[in-house]
């Protein structure tokens, strides 16, 4: 009798405290501050708001590569009854591709936040329309970081850097396409300056014979690499700068005002987009098909996607351009806050030489060339 007193009672206990097992899962590419953000910052805090709920934050390795290993998951996890992630954070090539395979579920309609993100990054990832699946976490870019001290006039374009870099041997550097997005970004912003037609390459349609004209401006960027330092990733060009290595290279702005914030970078390094243009894009929130926890999945991306943690997470923890539309941050952000991302590129210079990637097809195309007719 008392065995099945005992046996009830834990019964009553479990229906009773149904939220007592529940773990969101969350998996970011990136950076480690991706998985630090969740782990330190969203996560304590959504945790708080449901008792019972533990969310695990779980980092797959920065660029491209990192989001490469969620579809990987997702995709072998296809036959299962659920995936191992419950929210993605992921880049744009990645979530176009998931959206193709039917992988991510379509749940923004039941995001009210969801509205507060109205541009073109929200339904377009790379060419592919990603409608319904994605919402921004923040939109970030890609800047030249420089040492004044070193270099008292720096180059205002490409063809002024491929100069300067003659003249400055080993004094440049960036990661390639390995290891981080800033170096593919710096590749993408070469082809653009010295391969043809930028626009085309970011709207479409695709050509596969466009990338014959490329070879010249791989030529060039080949010999440019015999005068420039290959770095070991976004964090390895941000070390090498603020130790002297290296005098100039591409960078994250939001990384690189978060190096100076923390003191690992010295206040005389500047930022400098460069024209043409180099490219940035946007994480995105994502939600497996296969979710075990679709409803505490949604409700954690609304929470991490209101005005208010977008204004104290985003953008004055971690200085990121916000996902969500910036006008919904009136009232939430003092202007210094905002004035600081704009202290070296000016809102100007962000929207004439900003640039999204190309659309997927060219993207690979870029990383091809590159891997074929540079690296080697």
């Amino acid at each position: 009798m008392r065995i099945i007193t005992l046996a009830c009672s834990l019964a009553a206990l479990i229906v009773a405290s149904p939220l007592s097992a529940q773990t969101l899962n969350v998996a970011s590419a990136g950076d480690q501050n991706m998985v630090d953000y969740v782990k330190d910052y969203l996560g304590p805090m959504f945790e708080k708001a449901h008792p019972g709920v533990k969310v695990v934050s779980v980092g797959t390795g920065p660029g491209d590569s990192g989001s490469q290993k969620i579809y990987e998951k997702l995709d072998a996890q296809k036959g299962a009854a659920a995936t191992d992630f419950d929210v993605l954070v992921i880049h744009q090539k990645a979530a176009g591709q998931m959206v193709k395979e039917g992988l991510l579920n379509k749940y923004t309609a039941n995001v009210d936040t969801a509205k507060l993100a109205t541009g073109d990054a929200a339904k377009n990832a790379l060419g592919t329309d990603v409608t319904g699946y994605v919402i921004p976490m923040f939109q970030s870019q890609t800047a030249l970081a420089y040492n004044a001290d070193m270099v008292k006039t720096p180059p205002a374009t490409f063809a002024e850097l491929a100069d300067w870099a003659k003249k400055n041997p080993k004094q440049f550097g960036y990661n390639g396409i390995k290891g981080g997005m800033s170096g593919v970004s710096f590749v993408a912003g070469w082809v653009y300056a010295f391969g043809g037609d930028a626009d085309k390459l970011i709207q479409g349609p695709y050509d596969a014979n466009t990338k014959a004209s490329w070879d010249k401006a791989f030529g060039e960027l080949k010999e440019f690499n015999k005068n420039a330092v290959i770095t070991p990733g976004n964090a390895g060009t941000l070390d090498m700068l603020n130790r002297g290595e290296i005098a100039i290279g591409p960078v994250w702005v939001d990384m690189f005002y978060s190096w100076q914030a923390d003191g690992k970078l010295p206040p005389n390094m500047k930022l400098k987009l460069v024209s043409p243009g180099m490219p940035g894009q946007p994480m995105y929130y994502a939600v497996p098909e296969k979710s075990a926890q679709k409803k505490l999945a949604e409700a954690f991306i609304a929470l991490a996607t209101s005005p208010q943690v977008q204004a104290d997470g985003i953008v004055k923890k971690f200085n990121w351009y916000p996902g969500i539309d910036a006008k919904n941050l009136e009232g939430k952000l003092d202007k210094a806050a905002w004035d600081k991302l704009f202290t070296d590129v000016t809102p100007a210079e962000l929207a004439k030489n900003g640039k999204p990637f190309p659309i997927a097809p060219y993207f690979n195309d870029i990383l091809e060339g590159y891997e074929k007719k540079v690296a080697n």
